[in-house]
């Protein structure tokens, strides 16, 4: 991996979620910094010792390492324990905040994502200086947010076939472990790309995957519910840029 000027500012985005890293890489793209992303806690481990990030953003429930894996890696290395750290999760209850706080994380913050969140999070983390330093343009108009959001819609469209076809794969095989892994993706993107139905639904499946008991039958249901909000998002998609 090409070493990066020691002085640039870069921001390293751990997350499995493809829509997640788009959106951010997309806010930060208003700024002079590099960002870099990956999609497992093992090859973000291995990423952050080769380039030493400025700031840190992970998510906790990936495929290989885990974020929490990652975080305590991150806090046992010496030239990276002082590296802010925001964690990314959908579950912000007291519980996982405090425990997510006392492994080393500096501020958890929820999906889906907002520009104010996001902001309020770096400075007081890294200070109002880390993003004023770096900035290239003043504001981020209506425009620009939107242009981003269809991006990111387009982004989720281009890799939902994989996941629809790894759902059929999994209801057939009765892979559970698969299809969870999926529903908790989509629940992500839902939010990301203002969609909160999609994530409602893909959180149904995933909880009651989570059960020790559970009918297939209704599993199917809400997959084929998935399937149909996914047509209408590409629909109204389609009618935005046409």
């Amino acid at each position: 991996m090409k070493m990066l000027d020691e002085n640039q500012t870069t921001i390293l985005i751990v997350d499995d979620s493809d829509v997640v890293r788009h959106s951010l890489k997309s806010f930060f793209e208003g700024y002079n910094c590099t960002v870099l992303t990956c999609s497992d806690g093992l090859e973000g481990i291995e990423k952050a010792k080769a380039v030493n990030p400025k700031l840190i953003f992970l998510d906790l429930l990936m495929p290989k390492v885990d974020g929490l894996k990652m975080l305590q890696e991150l806090k046992g290395t010496e030239s990276l324990k002082t590296v802010p750290v925001i964690v990314i999760s959908a579950n912000t209850d007291r519980r996982n905040v405090l425990s997510v706080l006392e492994m080393g994380a500096d501020r958890i913050i929820s999906k889906p994502l907002r520009k104010e969140i996001i902001f309020k999070s770096i400075n007081e983390v890294c200070g109002p200086e880390f993003l004023l330093n770096v900035s290239k343009k003043s504001e981020f108009t209506d425009s620009d947010a939107e242009e981003i959001q269809q991006h990111l819609i387009q982004t989720f469209l281009d890799s939902f076939e994989i996941k629809k076809t790894a759902i059929i794969s999994a209801l057939e095989k009765k892979d559970r472990d698969t299809l969870r892994s999926v529903m908790h993706e989509l629940k992500g993107n839902g939010g990301t790309i203002g969609y909160p139905q999609l994530s409602f639904i893909s959180d149904s499946v995933e909880k009651a995957l989570n059960t020790i008991s559970f009918d297939w039958v209704y599993i199917q249901q809400k997959c084929e519910q998935i399937f149909s909000i996914v047509i209408d998002i590409n629909n109204v998609h389609r009618e935005l840029i046409s």
